[in-house]
């Protein structure tokens, strides 16, 4: 695995690839079976395979919840190569936003539903920092996991309006055997909490409950609920056990 501490050294080496097949999978590190699996999909249907680990500041509405994002370099790089993937992309704040730079990508419609009514500013900052690294990495192919299902049709929203040549690629959510959806925040729970938090998808699942109703039991079991909400045939939700906060999605009929 080549690693890439700096932009520039990237697209430098990004020409020499000539023809081959590129497959980019960009993460916020504290890497799990979720974005292996990313990584595995990209290195099956590609020559080679970026991997990008950047915690980017400005999709945060929460300092706090930015301050303990995990960060775990060190076993993410071993994870990488162990995985034999290609490239690994390591951007620095500084880089990909310097002080003159004033340009944020907004979206008028999705972004103002579910997640963005309770995270201000959140789907801006994802947008932005995805339409950077697209450009920087310039793949083929990128991946993405569907259990953040809103990101994952605003990327796609957001390519075909600026008419990027990138494929964006939504990879089926992976759950513990438990059903919890895998999620680098799910370190952060409590012993207790791990055991409690897998109620999120199993209510998220019933055949037939209604929004409503789902959204109470899962109070009743101790969780703060900012929306279960259904969207055409997939209900979403968002709920905050403790200190920390889960999204998740189902594909209903």
């Amino acid at each position: 695995m080549i690693l890439f501490s700096n932009i520039a050294s990237w697209i430098q080496f990004r020409d020499t690839l000539g023809q081959k097949t590129l497959g980019f999978v960009p993460t916020m590190g504290h890497l799990h079976e979720g974005h292996l699996s990313l990584l595995r999909r990209s290195m099956e249907e590609n020559d080679e395979t970026l991997l990008s680990i950047f915690v980017n500041p400005i999709q945060f509405n929460d300092e706090e919840d930015f301050k303990q994002y995990p960060r775990t370099l060190s076993q993410d790089k071993e994870l990488a190569e162990s995985l034999k993937v290609s490239y690994l992309l390591l951007p620095s704040v500084e880089e990909l936003y310097p002080p003159e730079d004033t340009f944020r990508i907004q979206e008028s419609l999705l972004s103002t539903d579910l997640e963005g009514r309770f995270r201000p500013g959140h789907f801006h900052g994802m947008l932005t920092v995805v339409m950077k690294l697209l450009n920087i990495v310039n793949p083929h192919r990128a991946y993405f996991g569907e259990k953040d299902y809103e990101q994952l049709q605003l990327v796609k929203a957001m390519v075909r309006a600026f008419f990027m040549k990138t494929e964006i690629i939504g990879c089926k959510t992976l759950r513990h055997s438990d059903g919890l959806a895998m999620s680098s925040r799910n370190t952060r729970l409590s012993p207790e909490e791990r055991i409690q938090a897998a109620f999120f998808p199993t209510l998220l699942n019933h055949p037939h409950w209604s929004d409503h109703q789902i959204k109470e039991a899962l109070e009743a079991e101790g969780f703060q609920v900012d929306y279960i909400e259904t969207r055409g045939n997939r209900r979403l939700g968002a709920v905050t056990l403790g200190k920390v906060r889960l999204i998740d999605n189902v594909c209903i009929s």
